[in-house]
């Protein structure tokens, strides 16, 4: 079923991200586990955008980020040398996690002619919560506060 992206928030970062072989099964298609790869390397890089590391974030803040739970929804399959569109929303801030609906656009083969909608197709859309855990000792900790600042921007 394909979720009512009206229903979310506009993204708060987009990345593309080209399909290698190395992502793909033998018959050419992405393995089903690399979307969450996908999805993970466009919330790191939203993360660096606000500029904030994970390491530094584990080191001085002895927070650490992990998913805690993901669904995800699957329409049609990308292939070997595909580029993708990944898209980061922000559904849910709590004060010890997040929840970040996340799509995957076929980004189009070429610019949408003018007046003419972009061609780009939904692959695969999921919800995913991550949790702020303390570093030490992998308990439920707190977002920091500067973080949530600029997050909330």
């Amino acid at each position: 079923m394909r979720p009512n992206l009206d229903l979310w928030p506009a993204p708060v970062y987009s990345t593309k991200i080209r399909v290698y072989f190395e992502d793909t099964d033998a018959g050419g298609i992405v393995y089903h586990a690399n979307y969450l790869r996908f999805m993970e390397r466009a919330r790191s890089d939203w993360l660096r955008k606000l500029g904030v590391s994970h390491r530094e974030l584990a080191q001085n803040e002895h927070v650490v980020l992990v998913v805690r739970d993901a669904k995800i929804e699957f329409m049609r399959p990308a292939r070997i040398d595909d580029e993708l569109l990944v898209d980061v929303r922000l559904n849910q801030v709590k004060r010890a996690s997040i929840v970040f609906g996340q799509t995957i656009f076929a980004a189009p083969a070429q610019e949408p002619i003018v007046g003419r909608e972009s061609s780009a197709e939904l692959l695969v859309s999921g919800e995913i919560r991550v949790a702020a855990l303390s570093a030490r000792d992998g308990k439920v900790a707190a977002i920091p506060q500067w973080l949530m600042e600029k997050i909330e921007r």
